[in-house]
């Protein structure tokens, strides 16, 4: 028991990587879906026709708002806990209208990689993004 507990406090000084690497893998999940979404809105906004989102072209604007608004603030690490409540709304949509009839394989187009998003998301709404950011030097300097 006593060498968990000296490799539990050592590790505890590492707490703040896996918050990093979640962020960065999150930012980088979600740059080629912002990416396209900019190259061609209007058929974003077909497509949320078809999947008879409300407000298609509204949504699609919104969406790639969000996803692009994503990518900087989790790599950044700034606002990290506001950016995460519309992607994680963004997460539950894709998962209702695209993946869920798809079962939950990722190899199916299923929902399995937007809930590793929306875990990871959630995490980081519950956490913070961590020491390695710009929110930690924010809210430390706003406390002296």
């Amino acid at each position: 028991m006593r060498t968990y507990t000296v490799l539990a406090r050592r590790l505890q000084a590492c707490r703040d990587i896996p918050l990093l690497f979640m962020r960065l893998v999150l930012a980088y999940g979600f740059y080629l879906p912002a990416k396209m979404k900019w190259s061609d809105i209007h058929s974003i906004g077909d497509w949320f026709v078809q999947l008879h989102i409300p407000l298609p072209y509204v949504s699609a604007y919104l969406v790639a708002i969000t996803e692009a608004a994503g990518v900087v603030l989790l790599t950044l690490g700034l606002w990290v806990r506001y950016i995460t409540v519309p992607l994680m709304f963004s997460m539950l949509v894709a998962i209702a209208a695209v993946h869920w009839n798809n079962g939950f394989a990722a190899g199916d187009n299923g929902f399995e990689i937007p809930l590793y998003y929306l875990i990871m998301l959630f995490t980081l709404f519950i956490y913070g993004g961590g020491k390695i950011g710009i929110d930690y030097f924010l809210e430390h300097s706003s406390s002296r």
